[in-house]
């Protein structure tokens, strides 16, 4: 399917309310990495493995069966290592370095915004991050952030087919094949096999491999909010704070999400109370029903929409800098 271009007035329009604006606040879920092409677990199904993701998603799992956590966080980690950043990524991390009263709130746990280079201080995790880790422990404080090591420890290294190379990232010229064909070795590594297949075979890693607190020994666990635990009270302090500072917020931008759950729907609401205009990205349409004349909804991509948007204040993306990370 053709994207939908944008409208012309819409984007004048918007354009220019953001070159106005002093304090604005975004709001970004999952549509905000999709290009990347991460796979997720909410949607129909849910399933890893045989797993309801959801269930594996909550203290009681780990408490049940910290291996099999482990496993799923770990294939999470290496996946999301293994794509980048789009550009919806970079031109939220430039508008970050543009504007000083800008601050995104941002439900995805991936770890694509901190490596497209948004300045960690205007970025908030509401769920917490993959690359985030803290001890299991209660009465321990101990806590690791953006450590992007994979495996985090050799246990939890992805099994391999060894009998199988790795598809090449650009497939071999003729003469490549007919160097093959002469006998002169070429180097590939093994073909990863996909654990979230249940017919894979997986380990049951001993307590004794997992991640360690070097504190206190107990297990360490990925700094994710889990189902049943509330999201970080520092998180939402600062973002409160955010809010309540100043007697009006210009902008609002909802990019990837229904923010149709607590906290979200009530920043949003929290900002229009303060004045704000909301702009809202996203594929499904029915996420901009609710907004008011003065809003704006784009619908579509991302990666191709949040660039367009911030073009005027941000400029061209730096291509050869994305293609780095």
């Amino acid at each position: 399917m053709a994207a939908r271009p944008i409208n012309p007035t819409d984007l004048d329009s918007f354009s220019a309310h953001l070159k106005s604006s002093n304090k604005i606040l975004a709001l970004c879920g999952a549509g905000l990495s999709a290009s990347s092409g991460l796979p997720t677990f909410r949607g129909a199904g849910g399933l890893w493995r045989k797993h309801n993701a959801t269930k594996l998603a909550t203290p009681e799992a780990f408490e049940s069966n910290p291996s099999l956590v482990w496993q799923f966080y770990s294939y999470r980690r290496h996946m999301a290592l293994n794509v980048k950043p789009n550009a919806a990524h970079y031109a939220l991390a430039e508008l970050a370095r543009k504007k000083e009263g800008f601050l995104t709130l941002t439900q995805n746990v991936d770890g694509l915004s901190p490596r497209a280079g948004h300045d960690p201080g205007r970025i908030k995790y509401l769920h917490g991050s993959l690359f985030d880790i803290k001890c299991s422990s209660s009465l321990c404080d101990y806590k690791e952030t953006n450590n992007f090591v994979d495996p985090i420890v050799p246990a939890l290294a992805i099994p391999v087919n060894e009998s199988e190379p790795a598809l090449p990232s650009n497939p071999p010229s003729s003469i490549d094949a007919a160097k093959t064909t002469l006998g002169q070795k070429v180097n590939s590594k093994p073909k990863e096999l996909d654990i979230s297949d249940e017919r894979v075979r997986l380990a049951q890693i001993p307590t004794n491999d997992l991640p360690q607190c070097p504190k206190c020994e107990h297990l360490l666990r990925p700094g994710v909010v889990w189902f049943g635990e509330t999201l970080p009270e520092n998180v939402l302090d600062d973002v409160e704070e955010f809010i309540t500072s100043s007697e009006k917020i210009d902008l609002m931008i909802v990019i990837g999400t229904s923010a149709a759950v607590w906290p979200a729907a009530g920043y949003i609401h929290q900002a229009k109370a303060k004045g704000a205009r909301v702009a809202v990205i996203n594929m499904d349409a029915d996420t901009g029903r609710e907004l008011s004349d003065d809003d704006w909804f784009f619908e579509g991509d991302a990666s191709t929409i949040v660039p367009a948007l911030f073009k005027e204040e941000i400029g061209d993306l730096d291509w050869h800098m994305m293609q780095m990370s």
